[in-house]
């Protein structure tokens, strides 16, 4: 009898202990840059969502919440699917003609659009039926106070993206993928759009993977993001289904706002063709889109990454471009300051820039770089951070996407543990799973 009070006792005293290191290894890191402060469910218990629909409550009510992901959540068939007409762009057409290994992407056509008028990519084009996912073209809803977290890399979303609709807003070790990826308005796998009471604030996207998307892998609409910082993150153009008709994806970001601030910080853009990003912001009572991009890694882009445009005003420093034919598309509206020489910010912002390197790319020079300053230098958020050295990126979740999250003394690279948490974070799947 005392033997089996005492393995009792033992065990409650082990269970406590292992939910207090659920409880802790949830919110990992700090966001730097723009979203600093951040704290989404906060101190919220966790939930660990057991099917689709529970997960899309727990996004999509008032409460704040802490939800972790320890499995993949398949949306593939649970909305059905559509099959109706669309249509194949000429340059579609040609790409077919090629055999060359890469499948051109359809388009899936507006509602009502019976003439090839009202939808983008339609002109020139032949109709074709098209059958699509249904659950890609309607994301799961967002709203504030919320931190989505994944452990290791089981946190999945397969087949539906995020709608964020809020403020304070952590989306943290996900990885969003398959939606509707061959056809052109087959699902955006973040998308945001302002609140009813303006540009949204305090939103970090932090360690997540994006691939094989129809549209967009990211999306700031009109309504803007005020304060947002995307860091740590993988976005893998790889596809079969390429506009470039290269295995490139081509539709990447669209950075826009009223207003919209960014920091873009430590992150994997690869495998591109364009819009990588698009930044541009020409509606509203108040157009405009501040972005910081520091420390990131470009690679392997056919065609164009920067698409800077109207009242976009960009501060891009301790880059690293490698095999990108062109680093910026620009035209003289454009307002984007390229640090060429350490030196070149001291009189903006009390502090050197760091260099960007490109290697086996295009050029990547400034456009209106010192009407670019004028603006940036208005924001403690960029003068006060502290970038590091433009470098390649091993491909490992210390440094972007989804896994294990490590500790890193970059101050750049926020968002990380310790090596004795990612024990913790280990143990925390093993529980679960158990449960």
């Amino acid at each position: 009898m005392l033997y089996w009070a005492t393995f009792a006792r033992i065990s409650l005293i082990s269970a406590v202990l292992a939910t207090k290191l659920i409880v802790n290894a949830i919110v990992i890191g700090e966001a730097p840059g723009f979203a600093a402060g951040t704290t989404g469910g906060g101190t919220a218990e966790p939930d660990y969502p057991k099917d689709l629909k529970e997960l899309e409550t727990f996004l999509g009510d008032d409460e704040p919440r802490v939800i972790v992901l320890n499995k993949e959540f398949d949306f593939l068939g649970s909305n059905g699917s559509t099959t109706e007409q669309g249509c194949r762009p000429k340059i579609m057409e040609q790409c077919v003609a090629e055999h060359n290994g890469f499948k051109g992407q359809g388009v899936i056509l507006r509602e009502g659009d019976t003439t090839f008028t009202q939808t983008g990519g339609c002109d020139q084009a032949v109709g074709v039926e098209v059958t699509y996912d249904n659950a890609a073209k309607n994301p799961l809803v967002v709203k504030g106070n919320k931190t989505l977290r994944g452990i290791g890399q089981a946190g999945v979303l397969k087949g539906r993206g995020l709608w964020l609709n809020g403020d304070n807003i952590i989306i943290q070790n996900i990885h969003i993928t398959e939606l509707n990826s061959q056809y052109v308005w087959g699902g955006d796998a973040i998308y945001m759009q302002g609140t009813e009471s303006g540009s949204m604030k305090k939103i970090w996207l932090d360690h997540v993977k994006i691939s094989r998307v129809g549209r967009q892998m990211l999306v700031i609409a009109f309504g803007g993001a005020e304060s947002l910082t995307i860091s740590n993150s993988d976005f893998d153009g790889s596809t079969d289904w390429s506009s470039s008709c290269d295995g490139r994806h081509y539709w990447a970001f669209i950075i826009g706002g009223e207003p919209t601030h960014v920091t873009f910080v430590n992150n994997y853009v690869h495998s591109t063709s364009g819009r990588s990003p698009k930044i541009v912001s020409e509606m509203g009572t108040n157009p405009i889109v501040v972005g910081h991009f520091v420390n990131n890694y470009w690679a392997d882009n056919s065609g164009h990454s920067f698409e800077p445009g109207l009242n976009a005003f960009v501060l891009a420093e301790g880059n690293y471009f490698k095999d990108t034919k062109e680093p910026i598309l620009a035209d003289d509206k454009a307002t984007v300051f390229t640090a060429a020489d350490s030196n070149d910010c001291s009189s903006y912002l009390g502090r050197a820039c760091v260099s960007n390197v490109v290697e086996n790319s295009g050029k990547f020079d400034s456009v209106n770089g010192e009407r670019a300053m004028e603006k940036v230098k208005e924001f403690k958020e960029i003068s006060g951070f502290t970038p590091g050295t433009a470098a390649k990126l091993c491909e490992a979740s210390a440094n972007f996407g989804v896994g294990p999250l490590l500790a890193s003394s970059n101050g750049a690279k926020q968002g990380s543990v310790s090596q004795e948490e990612v024990v913790q974070e280990e143990g925390v799947q093993v529980d679960v799973a158990g449960d």
